[in-house]
């Protein structure tokens, strides 16, 4: 399956919350949700009331907010899963951790971008370095100890600037940032309750369990 190129808007309103897909823009007064119309799913008629959601439903709708929330494909997120459940431990706790730790995810956690799209493209075009390494693949694994910087022509970058001006209120507490070298550190793993998006991992297990 292709990834999803449609309106971010919609996803939320399928899942009937913001999952900040655009960042910062989900915030303000002109999120879709925060209308009238967002109130309705999409290809929903207004004033259409659902019926209560089977359990299947209920999994499937996690495992689909989890799949738009770090930007994967059915495949990659199934991947994601299989190795989740041969390692040792929790499988949905093991699911997020890996989520967690994707190159772009890190990105955007470090607030070197506004969503995790924009943090994709920059590590697409080259512009993340890991250990002083260019690495421009966004599935990569970062590991407890590792240090994420841009290239030093990217730092006086207006957008950048802008950015991190911003970051260091919202970096989690298993990551450090150092503003003013525009470098953050992986100090640990993340715990369970650390994920981007609240997401109920068991809902999630008991779907492939199925």
């Amino acid at each position: 399956m292709s990834r999803y190129l449609g309106s971010a808007c919609k996803l939320c309103r399928r899942e009937r919350e913001k999952l900040f897909l655009k960042g910062e823009r989900c915030s303000s007064k002109n999120c879709t949700l925060d209308r009238k119309r967002g109130k309705n799913g999409p290809g929903q008629q207004h004033g259409m009331v659902k019926g209560k959601m089977s359990d299947y439903a209920k999994h499937l709708r996690e495992k689909q907010k989890a799949r738009r929330v770090y930007g994967l494909t059915e495949e990659q997120f199934s991947h994601y899963y299989e190795v989740a459940e041969k390692m040792k431990g929790s499988t949905g706790d093991n699911l997020l951790k890996i989520l967690e730790l994707r190159l772009d995810n890190v990105v955007a956690r470090l607030g070197l971008a506004s969503s995790k799209k924009m943090a994709r493209q920059l590590v697409n075009h080259g512009n993340i370095l890991v250990n002083d390494k260019k690495v421009d693949v966004p599935r990569y694994q970062v590991k407890v100890g590792d240090v994420i910087t841009v290239p030093e022509k990217y730092k006086v970058n207006t957008v950048i600037k802008k950015l991190v001006d911003k970051t260091t209120l919202s970096v989690p507490t298993w990551l450090s940032f150092d503003k003013n070298n525009i470098a953050g550190t992986v100090k640990s793993e993340p715990l369970a309750g650390e994920v981007s998006h609240p997401l109920n991992s068991q809902l999630i297990v008991e779907y492939y369990s199925k």
